[in-house]
């Protein structure tokens, strides 16, 4: 075998596109990906468990109301 195939680099494309960390905008690292770092993961997490990222639910009383008259 030659050396020089080993001593070409491949090319490899990353399997995801690159994104800045969700929480502080610095680059993503790929073990921590799409945050930069387990903190930030950390800190993400913490909001789901607390709900702050919950849709509100605004109930539409013109159904109930609709429901109600027939």
């Amino acid at each position: 075998m030659s050396d020089d195939s080993s001593s070409r680099s491949a090319k490899v494309e990353p399997l995801r596109k690159a994104r800045p960390c969700p929480e502080c905008g610095k680059p993503s690292q790929r073990e921590h990906y799409p945050f930069c770092s387990d903190r930030c993961r950390t800190m993400d997490l913490s909001r789901w468990l607390k709900g702050s990222y919950a849709i509100p639910v605004v109930e539409d009383e013109s159904k109930a109301e609709d429901d109600g008259r027939g």
